[in-house]
């Protein structure tokens, strides 16, 4: 599974190169794509096509390739194959034959988004593209409005003003990021309230290529102080100190120092 750049086309590995060159052959979601790619760092296999219309007459030749003892690379048009891409039933029958399956690491517009967004990035889901359709798109959203970390989505130009109005019913008063063009030319990141971000793009133009939206966690409201001091006494009955402000904190998003403190307190009491 070899990692493709996501826009400019020196963000390949070293290694990818090696492997891509040494290889029996490479599937690829859209072969002129990959042509062009492989044309710029002087790879000279020609690509074939593995995407959404591959069946499991493709899946069952390319097994038997592997069979045969051929070493096949599989990349997507950008970034890192099986993220929001085709190949997890390929991956999935080559394990199951006995087949090796390696990474080859790189590019993600998901990991290059939240790295660049300045919102938190200690817990994240991706959830990749929203439906398309109105109802089904805010039941998606509505879905996600309780999970407790920066939420990760992919969508296209002409379907941003409308998921990002969905979004801001869905997520409001979230902090947000769009990131588009990413590692290309014309890069831009934009960061600002949900409400704030979809009303300035409901009145542009949609705006091309490829684009990350990245929702920030919402506010957690204030535990309970007798709860969280219950929780923690229970815990501290059959967990370490540590473990119990660990377990307590997560489950009630307090304070991990303030528990600590506590917790202490508690074990004089004992």
């Amino acid at each position: 599974m070899v990692a493709t750049p996501i826009g400019n086309l020196r963000d390949i590995t070293l290694r990818a190169l090696d492997v891509l060159a040494g290889v029996d052959r490479i599937y690829a979601e859209d072969t002129r794509v990959t042509r062009k790619l492989l044309d710029a760092h002087g790879v000279q296999a020609r690509p074939a096509a593995y995407n959404d219309h591959s069946d499991a007459g493709d899946r069952d030749a390319i097994l038997a390739a592997l069979a045969a003892g051929a070493r096949i690379a599989l990349v997507s048009d950008a970034g890192t194959p099986l993220i929001s891409d085709p190949g997890y039933k390929l991956v999935r029958a080559a394990r199951e034959a006995g087949c090796a399956v390696f990474a080859v690491p790189g590019p993600s517009a998901l990991t290059a988004a939240l790295s660049v967004a300045g919102l938190p990035t200690d817990r994240f889901l991706f959830a990749g593209f929203p439906p398309t359709k109105d109802v089904a798109r805010a039941a998606f959203f509505a879905e996600l409005a309780d999970v407790r970390a920066t939420l990760a989505f992919y969508e296209s130009g002409p379907r941003l003003a409308e998921s990002l109005a969905a979004m801001a019913v869905a997520f409001a008063g979230r902090e947000a990021a769009i990131a588009r063009e990413l590692t290309k030319l014309f890069e831009t990141v934009e960061r600002a309230p949900i409400a704030e971000l979809a009303e300035r793009f409901a009145a542009a133009p949609p705006p091309k290529g490829e684009i990350v939206v990245l929702i920030g966690p919402g506010a957690v409201e204030a535990a309970d102080p007798a709860a969280v001091s219950a929780a923690l006494r229970a815990a501290l009955t059959h967990m370490s100190v540590r473990d119990a402000v660990d377990a307590v904190a997560a489950a009630h998003a307090a304070s991990r120092k303030a528990l600590y403190t506590l917790a202490l307190q508690i074990k004089d009491e004992a």
